[in-house]
């Protein structure tokens, strides 16, 4: 390298340190969107929904998930989503059975997702768990590749799928890409580590939540209150998360799961993500 190689690179090295983070393309930028879950947005009644929908993307957020109960009059929902710009990227479903009308619902919406949680019958065994939740998503996968529409199954408190082994080969022997993983980012930290689970799961998992765990709080407080702390304040090593999804090349959707409230609490949510998740 000569001199003049050298000057012009450490100038704009010493430049791209100097811009604030919101003016620095971050490891993420252009490659993760932002989206949260409906839930959350307790500032949206009385509202218009398209009025809700513009305040969200005033917010920092891309797009949005409602659970399918949310959704009484799809029609609105896809008139607000096309209005304002909001994204309606996927849906929140339930259990694995009778899936096709979450499918054609989300469809209509304009998703490409439906999150699924694998029931757990503690009265069954653990195989007839696993056998029925497998064989019930295995018979749905041919209805989702027709709509394109994917089902996630996502990591829960079930005590059900609580190693990313047992979700791996879950997901193997369903044998579908139209069948991965909607990879909660905190829920584990109970049982596990998130970046070892983002290891493991690698290119199965095809959208994030994103939410904190403090191990702390859950021990003095109690298990639930353990997320009861602001993304980024509690123990989940983000940084090596990143390097995970990095080396998988992940790119689309995060949704925020987190505790609801106003216009401001989310635009903060918002900000947080940005800063965890480098964007």
């Amino acid at each position: 390298m000569n001199r003049r190689t050298f000057l012009r690179d450490t100038a704009v090295v010493a430049g791209a340190l100097a811009l604030p983070h919101s003016a620095a393309a971050g490891q993420f930028t252009g490659r993760i969107r932002k989206s949260l879950k409906w839930g959350m947005v307790t500032g949206a009644k009385g509202l218009p929904l398209v009025e809700a929908f513009r305040k969200l993307r005033a917010c920092g957020f891309e797009g949005v998930e409602p659970s399918l109960s949310h959704v009484t009059n799809p029609d609105e929902w896809v008139a607000a989503s096309r209005e304002s710009g909001l994204i309606i990227d996927g849906t929140v479903g339930a259990r694995t059975e009778k899936l096709d009308d979450g499918i054609a619902l989300t469809k209509k919406l304009g998703g490409d997702s439906m999150l699924v949680v694998a029931r757990y019958e503690q009265k069954q065994s653990l195989v007839e768990n696993w056998n029925r939740c497998r064989d019930q998503l295995k018979a749905a996968a041919p209805e989702a590749e027709r709509q394109r529409i994917k089902l996630l199954v996502e990591n829960v408190w079930a005590t059900f799928l609580i190693s990313p082994f047992d979700m791996a080969r879950f997901i193997d022997e369903i044998g579908s890409p139209w069948v991965q993983v909607h990879f909660d980012v905190g829920n584990m930290m109970r049982w596990g580590i998130a970046e070892h689970w983002a290891q493991v799961l690698g290119q199965r998992s095809q959208k994030l939540d994103i939410k904190e765990w403090s191990q702390r709080q859950a021990m003095q407080t109690g298990l639930n209150k353990g997320f009861d702390v602001g993304i980024g304040d509690g123990d989940i090593n983000w940084p090596a998360v990143r390097a995970e999804l990095a080396k998988i090349g992940y790119t689309g959707w995060a949704a925020a799961e987190v505790k609801g409230g106003g216009w401001d609490h989310l635009t903060d949510v918002a900000r947080r993500m940005d800063r965890v998740l480098d964007l």
